[in-house]
């Protein structure tokens, strides 16, 4: 039963039948994946098959990493237009902003990967595009960061290629629905650490501000400390807590406006830990957004139309870049 899956109160599912292709279980994970994207839009997935050594390299290399001196660090800060690329410092970026929301900046500090593959040439055409295919900034100290970073990046992909096969199978559609729409894909992978704070922070100051995500679907690996992840359910805050070698799914609005609202992308936090100043409380998320191809359209699925279609058709780009573009008005 539904209940049967639940930890804290998201559904935990094992996704291994269905990229096994045992057509029954397929059955059985696009039926619990499709209750869970209606309900709450997050899941705890196993069975994944990314082996747990490789996200054990990223952390350990990335607790290096964000431990060098400000200023080895800021020699991986983008220059130009692209931002979300290399790295940026604590409490320079702040997403409750993009809910036209005045709060504090969050208390994290990031690196961010682009594309690996070389797409620019293919989106020259469109001027917009450029930001979403610039060059990757990818640290080289500590030694093999970037290969490290490279290998999980390659993984993410691999891996939200078939959740979204997943995905396809829960809406209705064809298990391929999605694959001719993500062969350029501009996701961004990125790592967060949260530094154990050494002193207060402001009124309201989160290590990451209530938001929703812009893109398909995110991924999400994570350490386990204090002072996580909550997300937002029948106006409670409840934290979601992987066990070991697990990893979190959420659904975006991008996914929300495909499936006509039919499945819902949730607002959700990283909350800032009581003790502040312990050390336990220092804690490292790997995030990977999942955006198809720039020009690819996002139009409501056949499956999902029933009484009338809430949104008109979009590219990709002109999605997040409509979400982004919301979320500097302030």
């Amino acid at each position: 039963s539904i209940r049967d899956i639940m930890t804290n109160s998201i559904p935990a599912i094992k996704i291994s039948a269905f990229l096994e292709g045992d057509l029954e279980g397929k059955a059985i994970v696009a039926q619990k994946v499709a209750h869970a994207a209606k309900t709450i839009g997050f899941i705890i997935v196993s069975g994944h098959k990314i082996p747990q050594s490789v996200f054990d390299a990223v952390f350990a290399k990335g607790f290096k990493f964000f431990d060098l001196p400000d200023a080895d660090k800021a020699k991986w800060h983008p220059s130009g237009l692209a931002k979300q690329r290399g790295y940026h410092g604590v409490a320079t970026r702040g997403l409750s902003a993009t809910l036209g929301r005045d709060a504090p900046k969050d208390l994290r500090e990031s690196l961010f990967l682009g594309p690996i593959d070389n797409r620019a040439a293919d989106f020259a055409h469109i001027p917009e595009a450029a930001t979403a295919y610039a060059p990757n900034l990818i640290p080289t100290a500590p030694s093999e960061f970037d290969s490290t970073l490279i290998s999980l990046y390659r993984a993410f992909e691999d891996l939200s290629a078939s959740i979204l096969r997943i995905f396809a199978v829960a809406a209705q559609m064809p298990e391929n629905h999605f694959a001719p729409l993500i062969k350029k894909h501009f996701s961004i992978m990125s790592l967060h650490h949260y530094p154990a704070l050494t002193e207060a922070p402001l009124p309201g100051q989160l290590r990451t501000g209530a938001h929703t995500d812009y893109g398909a679907m995110t991924i999400l690996a994570m350490t386990g400390a204090k002072g996580g992840l909550e997300v937002l359910r029948d106006g409670n805050w409840v934290p979601v807590r992987p066990p070991e070698g697990a990893l979190v799914v959420n659904l975006g609005d991008m996914m929300q406006r495909w499936t006509n609202d039919k499945w819902v992308s949730t607002m959700h936090r990283v909350v800032t830990p009581e003790n502040l100043n312990d050390a336990m409380s220092r804690r490292m998320s790997i995030g990977y957004f999942m955006h198809p191809d720039y020009d690819a359209t996002i139009e409501c699925l056949p499956s999902c139309v029933e009484d009338g279609v809430r949104y008109p058709p979009i590219t990709a780009g002109d999605h997040i870049h409509k979400k982004i573009e919301a979320s500097h008005r302030k």
